[in-house]
């Protein structure tokens, strides 16, 4: 009977097999749908990971738009008193300021819409009046008020001035 102690019994009747296999197909198929199971919310989180940096990063950029928009009224303010400062002895302290505000919104991606001398484009120009004279019809010959573009999107149309040809008859009245 000492000789029995501590080994374990090797003789297992026919019904005992049949059964340990039978538990453990079911563990291996229980196994394998909690395992699909895994990968599918391992994938559930990827994207949602994804979609999360994406719209932070949609978020940070509407805020970015919102400020730099309210900031182009201080930049129209600084454009327009510069002409004025000619005399003045801080006019290039004023300068250099508005010259580092140009160039900090820029690095954020404001840039100003170019329109002189070009074809109103109804997505970038509001053209609010034209005026009679010799330059080509429908040619923009004066920015009324600066339009400017942020990362490719249009904050602000230019407002311009179109040209509107004047007849070539002398002495006629062109009203």
């Amino acid at each position: 009977m000492a000789a029995d102690q501590g080994k374990p019994e090797t003789k297992h009747r026919a019904g005992d097999t049949e059964q340990l296999e039978k538990e453990l197909a079911e563990m291996t198929r229980l196994a394998e749908e909690r395992r699909e199971r895994l990968l599918y919310l391992q994938a559930d989180f990827d994207n949602y990971r994804k979609w999360s940096e994406k719209e932070k990063g949609s978020v940070i950029t509407h805020a970015n738009e919102n400020l730099i928009t309210e900031l182009l009224v201080i930049l129209d303010d600084f454009e327009q008193s510069l002409p004025s400062l000619e005399n003045e002895k801080n006019r290039d302290g004023i300068r250099m300021v508005y010259q580092k505000m140009v160039k900090i919104l820029a690095g954020y991606g404001l840039e100003p819409i170019e329109c002189l001398g070009k074809k109103p484009d109804p997505l970038v120009h509001e053209v609010v009046c034209r005026k009679r004279c010799t330059e080509d019809a429908d040619t923009i010959v004066e920015e009324i008020g600066k339009g400017y573009v942020l990362n490719a999107k249009v904050i602000r149309p230019s407002k311009v001035m179109v040209a509107e040809q004047v007849s070539g008859k002398k002495g006629e009245e062109n009203g």
